[in-house]
Protein backbone atom coordinates (compact mmCIF):
# COMPACT_ATOMS: atom_id res chain seq x y z
CA UNK A 1 0.00 0.00 0.00
CA UNK A 2 1.64 3.19 -1.20
CA UNK A 3 1.48 6.50 0.59
CA UNK A 4 -1.00 8.57 -1.50
CA UNK A 5 0.66 10.84 -4.04
CA UNK A 6 -1.43 13.70 -2.64
CA UNK A 7 0.36 13.32 0.69
CA UNK A 8 3.75 13.38 -1.05
CA UNK A 9 2.68 16.40 -3.10
CA UNK A 10 1.68 18.23 0.08
CA UNK A 11 5.06 17.39 1.62
CA UNK A 12 6.88 18.78 -1.42
CA UNK A 13 4.61 21.85 -1.31
CA UNK A 14 5.84 22.46 2.24
CA UNK A 15 9.51 21.50 1.93
CA UNK A 16 10.36 21.85 -1.75
CA UNK A 17 13.61 20.22 -2.85
CA UNK A 18 14.28 18.90 0.67
CA UNK A 19 10.95 17.07 0.59
CA UNK A 20 11.83 15.55 -2.79
CA UNK A 21 15.23 14.42 -1.53
CA UNK A 22 13.96 12.79 1.67
CA UNK A 23 11.04 11.13 -0.11
CA UNK A 24 13.38 9.50 -2.60
CA UNK A 25 15.84 8.39 0.08
CA UNK A 26 13.13 6.65 2.09
CA UNK A 27 11.39 5.36 -1.03
CA UNK A 28 14.56 3.71 -2.35
CA UNK A 29 15.24 2.13 1.04
CA UNK A 30 11.83 0.51 0.82
CA UNK A 31 9.15 2.66 2.43
CA UNK A 32 5.87 2.66 0.45
CA UNK A 33 6.49 5.90 -1.43
CA UNK A 34 5.49 6.02 -5.14
CA UNK A 35 8.90 7.02 -6.48
CA UNK A 36 8.02 7.15 -10.18
CA UNK A 37 4.94 9.25 -9.51
CA UNK A 38 7.03 11.53 -7.30
CA UNK A 39 9.60 12.07 -10.05
CA UNK A 40 6.90 12.53 -12.69
CA UNK A 41 5.23 15.15 -10.47
CA UNK A 42 8.60 16.89 -10.12
CA UNK A 43 8.94 16.87 -13.91
CA UNK A 44 5.54 18.53 -14.09
CA UNK A 45 6.76 21.17 -11.63
CA UNK A 46 9.66 21.84 -14.02
CA UNK A 47 7.09 22.21 -16.82
CA UNK A 48 5.16 24.82 -14.82
CA UNK A 49 8.32 26.69 -13.81
CA UNK A 50 7.88 25.96 -10.14
CA UNK A 51 11.06 23.86 -10.10
CA UNK A 52 14.18 24.37 -12.17
CA UNK A 53 15.58 21.44 -14.11
CA UNK A 54 19.17 21.37 -12.84
CA UNK A 55 18.41 21.63 -9.10
CA UNK A 56 15.54 19.15 -9.44
CA UNK A 57 17.63 16.62 -11.34
CA UNK A 58 20.54 17.06 -8.93
CA UNK A 59 18.31 16.54 -5.89
CA UNK A 60 16.57 13.55 -7.51
CA UNK A 61 19.89 11.89 -8.32
CA UNK A 62 21.31 12.66 -4.88
CA UNK A 63 18.22 11.25 -3.16
CA UNK A 64 18.19 8.06 -5.20
CA UNK A 65 21.94 7.51 -4.80
CA UNK A 66 21.75 8.13 -1.04
CA UNK A 67 18.92 5.63 -0.71
CA UNK A 68 20.58 2.95 -2.82
CA UNK A 69 23.90 3.42 -0.98
CA UNK A 70 22.21 3.03 2.41
CA UNK A 71 20.53 -0.14 1.13
CA UNK A 72 23.93 -1.46 0.02
CA UNK A 73 25.41 -0.72 3.45
CA UNK A 74 22.49 -2.50 5.13
CA UNK A 75 23.10 -5.57 2.98
CA UNK A 76 26.86 -5.42 3.43
CA UNK A 77 26.78 -5.14 7.22
CA UNK A 78 23.67 -7.14 8.08
CA UNK A 79 23.68 -9.62 5.23
CA UNK A 80 20.88 -12.06 4.60
CA UNK A 81 20.13 -12.30 8.33
CA UNK A 82 18.60 -8.81 8.26
CA UNK A 83 16.87 -9.49 4.96
CA UNK A 84 15.14 -12.59 6.31
CA UNK A 85 14.27 -10.94 9.62
CA UNK A 86 12.97 -7.55 8.44
CA UNK A 87 12.37 -8.10 4.74
CA UNK A 88 8.63 -8.85 5.04
CA UNK A 89 8.08 -5.46 6.69
CA UNK A 90 9.41 -3.83 3.53
CA UNK A 91 7.59 -6.12 1.06
CA UNK A 92 10.63 -8.34 0.52
CA UNK A 93 9.08 -11.78 0.34
CA UNK A 94 11.03 -15.02 0.02
CA UNK A 95 9.88 -15.35 -3.59
CA UNK A 96 11.09 -11.84 -4.48
CA UNK A 97 14.42 -12.43 -2.77
CA UNK A 98 14.90 -15.66 -4.73
CA UNK A 99 14.01 -13.86 -7.97
CA UNK A 100 16.55 -11.09 -7.33
CA UNK A 101 19.20 -13.65 -6.43
CA UNK A 102 18.42 -15.48 -9.66
CA UNK A 103 18.86 -12.30 -11.66
CA UNK A 104 22.17 -11.66 -9.97
CA UNK A 105 23.37 -15.13 -10.87
CA UNK A 106 22.45 -14.59 -14.54
CA UNK A 107 23.10 -10.93 -15.31
CA UNK A 108 24.97 -9.89 -12.17
CA UNK A 109 25.77 -6.22 -11.79
CA UNK A 110 23.38 -5.19 -14.59
CA UNK A 111 20.52 -6.03 -12.22
CA UNK A 112 21.42 -2.90 -10.26
CA UNK A 113 20.87 -0.72 -13.32
CA UNK A 114 17.80 -2.45 -14.75
CA UNK A 115 16.25 -2.93 -11.31
CA UNK A 116 15.74 0.81 -10.91
CA UNK A 117 12.98 0.64 -13.52
CA UNK A 118 11.11 -2.22 -11.86
CA UNK A 119 8.96 -1.19 -8.86
CA UNK A 120 9.40 -3.55 -5.95
CA UNK A 121 12.81 -4.66 -7.20
CA UNK A 122 15.04 -1.58 -7.07
CA UNK A 123 14.48 -1.38 -3.31
CA UNK A 124 16.29 -4.65 -2.76
CA UNK A 125 18.87 -5.10 -5.50
CA UNK A 126 21.36 -3.02 -3.50
CA UNK A 127 20.64 -4.99 -0.32
CA UNK A 128 21.28 -8.25 -2.17
CA UNK A 129 24.41 -6.76 -3.80
CA UNK A 130 25.76 -5.78 -0.39
CA UNK A 131 24.88 -9.12 1.18
CA UNK A 132 26.66 -10.93 -1.67
CA UNK A 133 29.78 -8.82 -0.93
CA UNK A 134 29.83 -7.14 -4.33
CA UNK A 135 32.76 -4.70 -4.29
CA UNK A 136 31.70 -1.09 -3.80
CA UNK A 137 33.34 0.32 -6.98
CA UNK A 138 31.38 -2.14 -9.12
CA UNK A 139 28.21 -1.50 -7.14
CA UNK A 140 28.64 2.26 -7.56
CA UNK A 141 29.30 2.04 -11.31
CA UNK A 142 26.12 0.16 -12.09
CA UNK A 143 23.78 1.40 -9.36
CA UNK A 144 24.67 5.07 -9.74
CA UNK A 145 24.40 4.92 -13.53
CA UNK A 146 20.96 3.40 -13.07
CA UNK A 147 20.01 6.22 -10.71
CA UNK A 148 21.10 8.85 -13.21
CA UNK A 149 19.06 7.28 -16.01
CA UNK A 150 16.02 6.52 -13.85
CA UNK A 151 15.77 10.05 -12.46
CA UNK A 152 16.18 11.62 -15.89
CA UNK A 153 13.61 9.29 -17.46
CA UNK A 154 10.74 10.10 -15.11
CA UNK A 155 11.51 13.80 -14.83
CA UNK A 156 11.40 13.93 -18.62
CA UNK A 157 8.12 11.99 -18.70
CA UNK A 158 6.56 14.45 -16.24
CA UNK A 159 7.85 17.45 -18.17
CA UNK A 160 6.53 16.32 -21.54
CA UNK A 161 3.21 15.08 -20.17
CA UNK A 162 2.64 18.49 -18.62
CA UNK A 163 -0.88 18.85 -17.26
CA UNK A 164 -1.47 15.16 -18.00
CA UNK A 165 1.36 14.00 -15.71
CA UNK A 166 -1.07 12.09 -13.48
CA UNK A 167 -1.69 9.62 -16.30
CA UNK A 168 1.28 7.75 -14.83
CA UNK A 169 -0.89 6.99 -11.81
CA UNK A 170 -3.47 5.13 -13.91
CA UNK A 171 -1.17 3.54 -16.49
CA UNK A 172 0.83 0.34 -16.20
CA UNK A 173 4.05 2.00 -17.36
CA UNK A 174 6.27 -0.71 -15.91
CA UNK A 175 6.48 -2.82 -19.04
CA UNK A 176 7.54 -0.03 -21.46
CA UNK A 177 9.88 1.46 -18.87
CA UNK A 178 11.48 -1.93 -18.25
CA UNK A 179 11.92 -2.41 -22.00
CA UNK A 180 13.45 1.08 -22.22
CA UNK A 181 15.82 0.24 -19.38
CA UNK A 182 16.94 -2.97 -21.07
CA UNK A 183 17.55 -1.09 -24.33
CA UNK A 184 19.57 1.61 -22.57
CA UNK A 185 21.66 -0.94 -20.71
CA UNK A 186 22.21 -2.94 -23.91
CA UNK A 187 23.41 0.12 -25.80
CA UNK A 188 25.72 1.16 -22.96
CA UNK A 189 27.05 -2.37 -22.68
CA UNK A 190 27.72 -2.54 -26.42
CA UNK A 191 29.55 0.80 -26.34
CA UNK A 192 31.69 -0.34 -23.40
CA UNK A 193 32.43 -3.69 -25.06
CA UNK A 194 33.55 -2.20 -28.38
CA UNK A 195 35.63 0.45 -26.64
CA UNK A 196 37.40 -2.27 -24.68
CA UNK A 197 38.12 -4.13 -27.91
Amino acid sequence: MHIPIETIQHWIDLYGYAGLYLSLVFGIIGLPIPDESLLTLSGYFIFTGRFQFLPTYSVAVLGSLTGISLSYVIGRTGGYRLIHRYGPRFRLTEERLNAINGWFSHIGKWTLMIGYFIPGVRHFTAVVAGASQLRYPLFALFAYTGGLLWSLTFLTVGYYLGESWSVVLQTDYRIPMTIAAVLVVTVLGAIWYFKRR
